[in-house]
């Protein structure tokens, strides 16, 4: 008998579906956030989506033929060291890249996306082992380090050409440092209207974060195709409008249900939840490990934008991200089949029994 013991990375669950699928799944989700960037943002969006991509599969591979020996012995295994590659290649890189341009400002500059996309592909995913292996979301984790980097491109946000829904001509390419969020975490007021802030028309914003119907349009899609499930982004959003709810109400806001509802709407909380969040490779992999998770991240959302007035979305992903092992060490799911034992009753003439015993005991 072989006892070999195949130790591998989760998911376990062996079926069909292998992860190229899945990430072309994804890949077919974010298109209608990428359409509505490229509408709303131009040459701009696609000069960014570009950059970050083709970086982000450009250094995978350089890592890749650099860790498998592309450049021993004078270049010979160079050419099967490229087979492999593309054997191998799962589209995560593509994924990462895409999901990168999408949250950052159409602002940024080629080169500032192109070092955020090659950090998130060789710090945070490859140095860990690759696909599968990393501790924390490659995207959520290029972002933060391009806000710590590049602090003031990030925060030049662009107003996106077309204009507000019935808004005479409509609004011009214009650069501000204000978003809607910013505005309503400041001084609670927007001129923009719950349409716009819904459809992103004539508002600042991310290149794929602005329409949020482009956003649960690729939701519906990666639930139908069974990629996530549909209680995951709902109870992180969920979660955060109620605790946002509850900080507003407490505090005495006028319109505070308005106001919570918009900030819910603003901001990368849709596109997180639905596309970064639910990441199999830093989520819990339990059901209750995943509710305690995404509650947490509706917490943390809720109350961080509160208290620091900024958007804080991909730092508290990753902090998710974090806890994941904690969550999979505390609640650990159940095997594939598992029955619970019932406690069997003991018989009536076996209490008797032992109720007289104990009686007799009692009298001596």
């Amino acid at each position: 008998m072989d006892n070999t013991v195949i130790i591998s990375t989760p998911p376990h669950v062996k079926s069909r579906r292998t992860t190229k699928m899945i990430m072309l799944d994804v890949i077919i989700a974010l298109l209608p956030c990428t359409a509505m960037g490229l509408a709303y943002y131009r040459l701009d969006a696609f000069i960014t989506i570009i950059t970050s991509v083709l970086a982000a599969v450009i250094c995978e591979f350089i890592y890749y033929f650099i860790a498998k020996g592309g450049f021993a012995r004078k270049c010979k295994d160079a050419k099967q060291v490229c087979k492999d590659f593309l054997h191998q290649f799962d589209f995560t890189s593509i994924v990462t890249g895409l999901i990168l341009a999408l949250i950052v400002p159409s602002s940024v500059h080629f080169y500032e996306v192109m070092l955020g996309s090659a950090f998130s592909i060789i710090i945070v995913k490859m140095l860990f082992g690759g696909t599968g292996k990393n501790l924390v979301n490659p995207a959520a984790t290029g972002r933060v380090f391009m806000l710590l980097c590049f602090s003031a491109t990030m925060g030049g946000i662009v107003t996106n050409a077309i204009g507000a829904v019935g808004a005479v001509g409509g609004d011009g390419v214009i650069n501000t440092s204000a978003t809607v969020l910013t505005e309503l975490l400041g001084d609670g007021t927007t001129n923009a209207s719950f349409l716009d802030i819904f459809l992103g028309t004539g508002i600042t914003g991310s290149i794929g974060e602005t329409c949020k119907l482009a956003i649960i349009v690729g939701g519906l899609y990666l639930i139908i195709r069974k990629v996530i499930k549909w209680w995951q982004p709902v109870l992180y959003i969920g979660v955060s409008f109620l605790m946002t709810l509850l900080l507003y109400g407490c505090d005495g806001t006028k319109n505070f249900a308005m106001m919570a509802l918009d900030q819910t709407f603003s901001g990368g909380l849709f596109f997180g939840a639905v596309f970064m969040a639910t990441d199999y490779v830093t989520s819990p992999k339990s059901r209750s490990g995943q509710i305690i998770y995404y509650v947490i991240l509706g917490l943390l959302t809720a109350l961080l934008r509160y208290f620091t007035g900024v958007e804080v979305v991909s730092f508290v992903i990753m902090i998710g991200n974090i806890i994941t092992h904690l969550l999979d060490r505390y609640c650990i799911p159940h095997p594939f089949g598992y029955v619970k034992v019932k406690k069997q009753k003991a018989p009536k003439a076996d209490k008797a029994a032992a109720k007289d015993a104990g009686a007799k005991e009692g009298t001596k």
